[in-house]
């Protein structure tokens, strides 16, 4: 079968085309085949390529339904309905029952005369009038119902048995039947009664899981790293757990607005409270409420928002049928301060993490919190704080540096933070920056552990510090500074390794560097100044600036530059 231009799905067998098309790598277990490829019965190429267009569609759409069978068998049935789903279900539910109406018009009325088509229409109001006035179902005739609405693929929600939304839903389905009735009764009157516009047809765009998918795996391939696409992938699929898997046409603000009322009741760090565990966001959410445990904080709202508000963004640009973010505007407005959220290291614990055993003299690599007689100056748990002070660069910046990111130009030597090898990632396109090296990381011998370092063939500067599952070199350091800052009585409830970035914020307003160029030293990206930041300023320039930081009342002369080796490849105190 030969492969042919103008469709990826576009085959040639003989001189008839056919659809080829292999079963998605997430189903391929379940499908009942490897592939979907038939006949497009025709031998014009023009005919073949309009046909292959529309039987893919049809294509994707069968994939897309048997996503939704496995996602509805695996789905957890929820405790609760939103009021904004109940809502939902009921819109959807109404436009159903006029829609069916109007097709029946659309037919006649040949079975029987419209004068008892009316008196029917009469009669089933006035009994489930009655039956709603008395809070009734009747029948279990809206149970029924319920059930069935809820398994249409354009609302798929699974409710416990149990649930106390039943009855809110079997009245809300009682509710826009007595006004679909009304509708209907003013039809046979002569008024133009349309029918709501809603998803009860087949749409033409993917559903929810399906797009979530592609655009996941479309990010990890241009250039998310394990733990970006795990955020962005949980918090989609949590949104879908709580709007439902539906057509991307098919949602709305009401169900960001769902989403925003289950964040809101949230705790951080649900998954590992023993009371909230095992259970899902739903119903973590309601019982999180009813035990009086304090939601999430703002920061961490507004970036569950920004996960899935990013999916969305990209749904709009990549499918006609989707116009509008459902989360848009839902963010809120934080009224701490950035620089409110993380302390700057005072000057008293600065100086306890750099009289810190590590610094002073200790045991061994891995006995930096005993004391003893080994300065580990040839690793990165020794450099990488000291680095971050002088430079404000994040940790993940530092410990991928290989050698050979240390330049000099026109008599300035730099670091050259980039991603040109494969396991490196920068946080922004402004990340993308030339440091110049401190007078006083030099003085401290930084430059002469880097011209050891390339003499030894080294690579990495930091080999020893391996990325975290999650694929950040930060992960597992973050860790073993934090044990840093505990063994010298430093930590706070405020301060991690981040806080050496506010603190060189510190120290450059303090020694008069312009926003601009600490911007620019740090990878900012300020509002306005566009791409100016990073190499947009002359490396003569930034260094003028940077050398003028100083931390006043912190006195470092103590982390002399040692000569000789020990047997562990550090210096002997």
């Amino acid at each position: 079968m030969e492969k042919m231009a103008g469709h990826p799905r576009l085959y040639r067998r003989g001189a008839t085309y056919y659809h080829r098309a292999a079963v998605p790598q997430d189903i391929k277990a379940t499908y009942p085949k490897t592939e979907e490829v038939f006949s497009l019965r025709t031998k014009d190429y023009r005919e073949a390529l309009r046909r292959v267009r529309e039987e893919s569609v049809k294509v994707d759409r069968k994939f897309d339904e048997h996503r939704l069978e496995l996602t509805r068998a695996a789905q957890p049935a929820l405790e609760e309905l939103t009021s904004a789903q109940i809502d939902l279900v009921g819109d959807i539910y109404y436009a159903f029952l006029l829609e069916d109406d109007e097709e029946l018009r659309e037919e006649g009325f040949e079975s029987k005369p419209f004068e008892d088509h009316a008196e029917d229409l009469d009669f089933i109001e006035s009994v489930n009038r009655q039956a709603y006035a008395r809070g009734k179902d009747t029948e279990g005739f809206f149970r029924g119902e319920a059930e069935e609405v809820l398994s249409w693929k354009n609302i798929n929600l699974k409710l416990a048995p149990s649930s106390s939304s039943w009855r809110k839903l079997t009245r809300k389905l009682q509710a826009v039947t007595i006004q679909a009735t009304k509708d209907r009764i003013a039809r046979n009157e002569g008024e133009v009664i349309d029918t709501p516009k809603t998803q009860s047809q087949p749409s033409a765009a993917p559903l929810l899981s399906s797009a979530i998918s592609h655009w996941v795996r479309e990010k990890s391939l241009a250039s998310w790293g394990e733990k970006t696409a795990d955020d962005h992938r949980i918090w989609a699929d949590r949104f879908m757990h709580i709007a439902g898997d539906r057509p991307l046409d098919d949602y709305a603000k009401a169900d960001g607005r769902a989403f925003k009322e289950v964040l809101l009741r949230l705790p951080p760090n649900w998954t590992k409270n023993p009371d909230l565990k095992d259970l899902s966001i739903t119903d973590a959410a309601s019982k999180a409420a009813e035990l009086q445990l304090k939601p999430m904080s703002i920061t961490n709202y507004n970036k569950v928002i920004g996960f899935v508000s990013a999916f969305w963004n990209w749904a709009v640009s990549n499918f006609d049928e989707v116009d509008k973010n459902p989360l848009q505007g839902l963010k809120l407005r934080n009224e701490t301060a950035a620089f409110d959220e993380r302390d700057p290291f005072t000057t008293d614990q600065l100086s306890l993490i750099f009289k810190a055993p590590l610094y002073t003299g200790c045991r061994s690599p891995k006995a930096w919190r005993t004391k003893g007689n080994y300065i580990p100056n040839d690793l990165g748990l020794y450099w990488v704080p000291l680095l971050s002070l002088f430079t404000g660069a994040r940790s993940g910046e530092l410990i991928q540096l290989y050698a050979n990111d240390l330049k000099t130009e026109n008599g300035v030597t730099f670091i050259d933070i980039n991603k040109l090898e494969n396991d490196k990632r920068l946080k922004t396109k402004g990340s993308r920056r030339r440091i110049p090296v401190h007078q006083t990381l030099i003085n401290l011998g930084f430059l002469n552990f880097v011209d050891r370092c390339k003499a030894n063939g080294r690579t990495r500067l930091f080999p020893e510090m391996p990325k975290g599952k999650d694929g950040y070199y930060s992960s597992p350091f973050s860790r073993q500074f934090r044990r840093v800052l505990e063994s010298v009585g430093a930590k706070t409830t405020k301060n991690t390794f981040h806080s050496f970035r506010h603190s060189f914020e510190d120290a450059c307003r303090d020694s008069d560097v312009p926003r601009d160029v600490m911007y620019a030293l740090q990878g900012h990206e300020d509002p306005g100044m566009g791409s100016r930041y990073g190499s947009g300023y002359s490396i003569s320039v930034l260094n003028e600036h940077l050398q003028r930081v100083a931390y006043t009342g912190l006195d470092l002369s103590h982390l002399s530059v040692f000569q000789t080796f020990d047997k562990f490849g550090g210096y002997a105190a």
